[in-house]
């Protein structure tokens, strides 16, 4: 997400910093190169306008102009105003209501929104220890009913049994009414996609939402779908006060247009993005680290908090206390590394949250890629126990079965071992000494290592 925008902007600071002092020329050309940025990015043009003047009111300020480093003190004004434009902070979901907390979801066909419940669902029953129920009131769509129990089942909430010769307000109000005597803390209801201008679907969905009060209305929306994101979310708000917005597919948004709009054009806060298919996809939106990311800053701070949610403490406990001991690190082990880092997004969620991986040279970023880590994965699961322990044991037969049973080629069974093999050495440098020779050497140049 907002890779494009990223790009261009630090173009552009990195021209700026480069000047000794800050003109009339200089400023009004980064200004224009900042406008050209956002305008591709999708951004609306109202928006952007609003966020120029913002930025040269600032900037041409008798602190700026005075001090030592105008290029640095533009690129911070930038910064914060960029933070400001999506809200300032994160603005976590209100479920302080006497039980059930009912959610509303809405949202145009297509969106994401039965995935995003359930993605909620699994995050609030996970990570905060509440007792969920999600109902479905999506009577129209084939098997959208059947589809949220399976989410649910998988997520390991409950689900509400609902039929679709039901209507949606009879579904919703039995959903709450089971929720209360079930003693859930929260009910997450979906309801059928539609378009705002389907006055019969927008009717409906404003009956329900009168029946079961919502504490917390969600509107969720692609935000590859750019300014008709904006603009549907303002209609939606119109006939439903909408408390929040959920932007789903993030991941696959090189723009980004929608996150830095809605928030202005609507009023209504970001209050999730999800970013990809899997049920721990979802994050709490905090503007200032998308704002990180965005200058090449990375966000650490999310990769650390999502380490400790999905990382296998035991798995990494025994992992550490085997390499202590001497023992070495097997392809098992490797693998498992592998799928955790799956389950935190993927080798590009990673990349996108480390500082400077921005500029990584093109070819390395795309060797980096989650294709390539599920094809590791899958030679690896083509492996026997005794394969993975001791991979010497992997010769001619072997690994034309492995590739056969993977679906790749002998060559990448071979290209795996070896590389593999090239851990393996330094893995063994490592139990040696070689971490004090490690840290050494990034003395003074990764924050953290004194």
């Amino acid at each position: 997400m907002f890779d494009n925008l990223s790009q261009r902007l630090q173009q552009t600071f990195k021209k700026l910093r480069g000047q000794g002092r800050l003109t009339d020329e200089n400023m009004r050309e980064t200004l224009r190169e900042i406008r050209v940025a956002l305008l591709e990015a999708d951004v609306a043009v109202g928006v952007v306008k609003a966020f120029i003047d913002r930025v040269r009111g600032r900037a041409m300020g008798q602190d700026v102009l005075t001090s030592l480093t105008p290029g640095q003190a533009v690129v911070k004004i930038v910064y914060d105003e960029l933070v400001g434009l999506m809200g300032g902070r994160n603005d976590a979901l209100n479920l302080a209501t006497r039980p059930p907390a009912v959610v509303l979801f809405a949202g145009l066909q297509g969106s994401g929104k039965t995935t995003t419940v359930a993605k909620l669902a699994k995050r609030l029953h996970a990570r905060e220890g509440k007792s969920v129920m999600v109902a479905s009131a999506d009577i129209y769509r084939p098997a959208a009913i059947e589809q949220l129990r399976k989410l649910a089942q998988a997520v390991g909430v409950e689900f509400f049994e609902s039929d679709s010769r039901q209507s949606a307000l009879e579904i919703a109000t039995a959903a709450v009414a089971a929720a209360r005597s079930r003693q859930r803390d929260v009910l997450l209801i979906d309801t059928a996609g539609r378009q705002h201008i389907d006055d019969a679907l927008m009717q409906e969905i404003k009956t329900v939402h009168a029946a079961v009060q919502p504490v917390e209305t969600l509107f969720v929306v692609d935000s590859m779908a750019g300014q008709d994101a904006v603009n549907a979310a303002h209609a939606f708000d119109a006939a439903l006060a909408l408390t929040g917005i959920v932007l789903t597919k993030a991941d696959g948004d090189a723009r980004g247009g929608a996150a830095l709009s809605v928030r202005q054009v609507t009023g209504k806060p970001i209050k999730f993005i999800g970013v990809g298919e899997s049920a721990d996809a979802l994050e709490p939106f905090h503007p200032e680290r998308i704002a990180s990311r965005i200058f090449g800053m990375g966000d650490v701070l999310s990769l650390v908090e999502e380490a400790h949610h999905t990382v296998d403490q035991a798995k990494a406990e025994q992992l550490t206390r085997k390499i202590k001991k001497g023992e070495s690190f097997d392809l098992q082990d490797f693998r498992d590394q592998l799928l955790q880092m799956q389950r935190m997004g993927g080798m590009a969620g990673l990349l996108e949250r480390l500082p400077g991986t921005d500029r990584l040279a093109a070819g390395a970023r795309e060797q980096m890629n989650d294709a390539q880590m599920k094809r590791v994965v899958a030679v690896i699961n083509s492996m026997t126990p005794v394969e993975r322990r001791n991979p010497d044991v992997i010769r001619g037969s072997r690994k034309r079965r492995i590739a056969a049973g993977s679906g790749t080629q002998v060559q990448e069974v071979n290209r795996l071992l070896k590389q593999f093999a090239e851990m393996q050495r330094m893995m063994k440098q490592l139990r040696k000494g070689g971490m004090e020779r490690l840290l050494a050497g990034l003395r003074g140049r990764i924050p953290g290592v004194p």
